[in-house]
């Protein structure tokens, strides 16, 4: 029997004297499935990969793993993001690079050579049809039991979706606050894991106060990163700094920045680009700020714990520097640029 039966107690609140569960057969399950896809809002994942079935699905409803799964229950799995924009693409082979660096630190197999995942990925996109947006991938331990440890698991499994996006450039700055989340261990800093608890703490920590997002400081005082981005400085005198930590995740963003923002050192816009330490002292006082990260690329910052940067204002510079990130996503090289054939198959 199904239902239940609720009494109201002397405060007003709600009980459930009785709860009847339904047991469902597995074609019942997928009808349920099925039917949360049909009556909630519309998600955007366009496409699933899952290694575990060898196979994509476009069915939302299916886009599921097991709940034995050791990245969900432990949380050993790795992942990354690359962006899809205008039907390429973007900076695919560096995410994937840090992806596999992840897995190694992890102690993950990947089920497949990188060439294979590569041409996985690129034909899930083509399979999506998504000309914008992004696309997530993971890496699991893989599913087989609750154990802390995977002995006895068959073999990791390879995941990844295809999330549709409106990514444009973004002008407005942002506030930001320091986080008083502990910072996570240099080991788990620098691989790109699912534990993301901290992450989250940080910026659920930022939203209370009323901003966008907040910035770690390590334990010698110098500047970190975001819960989900690399940061860099414009200082008053036109330098370019990426703080320098073993509190940082590599960032693939950066990687390209620093060497596009090059250009703007031979054309005297930038006295110069570098990577190194910086205090929190230093950082608020700079003249221009901004979070940097693949789907962003740029964001600019314009207040940290209620202090301007600069003049509280969108820094020039910073909005340079945009120009060339959106240059380089919508026209640069090929060898970042991968145009996915999305008639593949017809």
């Amino acid at each position: 029997m199904n239902g239940s039966h609720i009494y109201v107690n002397g405060s007003g609140e709600e009980n459930y004297a009785d709860f009847f569960v339904p047991v469902y057969s597995s074609s019942e399950v997928l009808e349920r499935l099925s039917w949360r896809k049909r009556t909630e809002e519309q998600k955007p994942y366009k496409a699933m990969y899952s290694s575990l079935i060898g196979g994509i699905t476009l069915d939302q409803a299916l886009m599921v793993i097991p709940i034995d799964d050791h990245m969900v229950h432990r949380g050993h799995g790795v992942f990354d993001t690359t962006m899809i924009m205008n039907g390429y693409l973007y900076d695919l082979d560096s995410h994937l690079d840090r992806f596999l660096k992840s897995a190694l630190k992890a102690k993950i197999s990947p089920p497949y050579p990188p060439k294979t995942l590569r041409n996985i990925l690129v034909q899930l996109v083509a399979a999506s049809k998504c000309k914008k947006g992004s696309i997530r991938f993971w890496l699991s331990a893989g599913p087989g039991n609750f154990l802390l440890t995977f002995t006895g698991i068959a073999k990791p499994i390879f995941y990844a979706v295809v999330i549709e996006q409106d990514l444009h450039q973004l002008s407005e700055g942002v506030k930001i606050i320091t986080s008083t989340v502990p910072i996570k261990p240099s080991k788990f800093a620098t691989m790109k894991n699912v534990n993301y608890l901290p992450n989250v703490f940080a910026k659920m920590e930022a939203e209370e106060e009323g901003a966008y997002s907040s910035i770690w400081i390590d334990e010698k005082g110098y500047v970190a990163e975001g819960p989900n981005a690399n940061v860099a400085f414009i200082t008053k005198n036109k330098e370019l700094v990426f703080p320098l930590s073993d509190k940082i995740l590599e960032g693939c963003t950066i990687k390209r920045l620093q060497l596009l923002a090059q250009n703007l050192v031979k054309k005297g816009v930038l006295k110069s680009v570098c990577t190194r330490h910086i205090t929190l002292k230093e950082a608020k006082n700079s003249a221009e700020m901004m979070y940097v990260s693949s789907l962003l690329p740029i964001l600019p910052i314009i207040e940290w714990d209620k202090q301007c940067i600069g003049d509280g204002m969108v820094g020039e510079l910073t909005m340079i520097l945009s120009d060339l990130m959106w240059e380089d996503i919508n026209s640069g090289p090929e060898a970042r640029r991968i145009c996915v054939p999305y008639n593949l198959g017809e």
